[in-house]
């Protein structure tokens, strides 16, 4: 008995290790091989030197040049935010208690925690404008067409994505700027028709930013966010190994016309365009290089301030946007209010109809001009809206939120009480129960 259950064991872990080996790319682990961690038989059966080199043989259409480099830029931050993120999270503490000393203990106790911070701040706003770069040249280039128009609407959910990792890891720092261009931000969404009220208390977990906000913001920010992204990243390079990148207008009409002909084949095709190694990984491993010495240089140069902790019975005198997203959205709410700061979201979700809208063969933006309205407005209002924000630069608080909101959040003293003698006592504060409540 004991020997036929040891053999059925053994096929059933030989019949999983089987399936493992036909599921899994052996290129993958060609990194693992290089630097010397698998040898012999996992080598031998999964036959990873055959697939590296094949890896680096593999050839790039003639037309990939410097500015494909973007979507690598944006993987690179990616990958810098979240080591960076990783390493911060160790030290944070989300709650209201303790999430400023924690960031303060970061910064001045840890070492070298001040460069991780800073370089985790820099890039969270660098990773926008190359990744706001990477889809302008995609768009101007008409790249999103059949049949690469899936490979779009990834691109538009990467990018909502990391707004999103913008968002919720703006306000963990839970300082005064933070806490109150949350407010200022939720109020407007909060204004949206039908709902806007709903959703903003939702996303928030109460009727102000609190300890349950703070607490939501950090699991999206850590756990449920990352999942999202790396299964859009993986879904998104898989594309494009699949489909290729998008040749300029010129060669393909070039192609068109020679497989009309028929003097064009898949195995030309296949023959042409350089190696991607050395010629393309030397190019990415540059950009590299510039990509985290800007970064590093922004994090020593220009530090991400802190103002003082978050305190809700307090509108600070200003308010000092520390990432772009924040300057345009305290552009839109301040010159174009809430109707202004609705329209231009919806404006960019609708980037999503792009491939729909668009199906023909025309490339030009002139030949596709209800498309190239969407987007024009779109990524030049960015830029403006942008610039405009930080021309504001430390401004104040709106004057909703030093009435209404406020007055929201302030707990009402209970009525004075008066003494058997008849004489008035002094007013009562309200209790630190109270207090906490407010806050929570």
């Amino acid at each position: 008995m004991i020997r036929l259950t040891l053999a059925a064991l053994r096929r059933a872990i030989v019949g999983v290790w089987d399936d493992i080996k036909a599921s899994t790319d052996a290129s993958l682990l060609g990194m693992a091989r290089f630097i010397g961690l698998l040898y012999g038989p996992i080598d031998r059966s999964l036959s990873i030197d055959q697939a590296w080199r094949k890896a680096l043989r593999y050839r790039l259409a003639p037309h990939v040049g410097w500015r494909h480099a973007l979507g690598s830029i944006t993987y690179l931050l990616f990958v810098v935010l979240v080591i960076t993120g990783v390493l911060l999270a160790i030290f944070y503490r989300p709650s209201v208690q303790e999430a400023y000393p924690s960031i303060q203990h970061i910064v001045s106790e840890t070492p070298f925690g001040w460069l991780v911070r800073d370089l985790h701040h820099w890039s969270a706003n660098l990773i926008v404008i190359v990744l706001l770069m990477h889809m302008a040249r995609v768009f101007f280039e008409a790249a999103y067409k059949p049949p690469r128009e899936t490979n779009w609407l990834i691109g538009i959910l990467l990018l909502f994505v990391v707004l999103l990792f913008g968002g919720t890891g703006y306000l963990l720092p839970w300082d005064q700027w933070s806490y109150w261009t949350l407010t200022e931000v939720m109020t407007a969404i909060a204004r949206f028709p039908l709902v806007g009220r709903r959703f903003a208390e939702a996303i928030m977990g109460d009727v102000i930013p609190s300890g349950a906000t703070l607490s939501r913001f950090f699991a999206l920010h850590v756990i449920v966010l990352p999942w999202i992204a790396f299964a859009l990243l993986g879904y998104h390079f898989t594309l494009v190994r699949r489909r290729g990148i998008a040749p300029p207008m010129n060669v393909e009409r070039e192609r068109r016309r020679q497989r009309r002909s028929g003097r064009y084949s898949p195995d030309e095709q296949a023959k042409e365009g350089v190696p991607f190694y050395p010629n393309h990984l030397l190019r990415s491993f540059m950009v590299a290089v510039v990509t985290i010495a800007i970064a590093i240089t922004l994090a020593i140069l220009f530090p991400r301030g802190l103002a003082d902790p978050a305190d809700p019975y307090a509108v600070p005198g200003e308010l000092v946007s520390t990432w772009v997203p924040v300057d345009v959205s305290l552009a839109l709410i301040r010159l174009a209010g809430t109707w202004g700061f609705t329209l231009f979201t919806l404006l960019g979700v609708s980037l999503i109809l792009v491939p729909l809208l668009d199906r023909g063969p025309a490339r030009r933006l002139r030949e596709r001009p209800v498309v190239a309205v969407l987007g024009l407005t779109f990524f030049i209002g960015y830029v403006a809206l942008w610039i405009a924000g930080r021309a504001i630069g430390s401004v104040t608080p709106s004057e909703s939120l030093g009435t209404g909101v406020v007055a929201e959040q302030v707990v009402p003293s209970p009525p004075s009480l008066a003494v058997p003698d008849g004489n008035r006592a002094e007013p009562v504060p309200a209790p630190e129960a109270q207090r906490e409540r407010g806050v929570r």
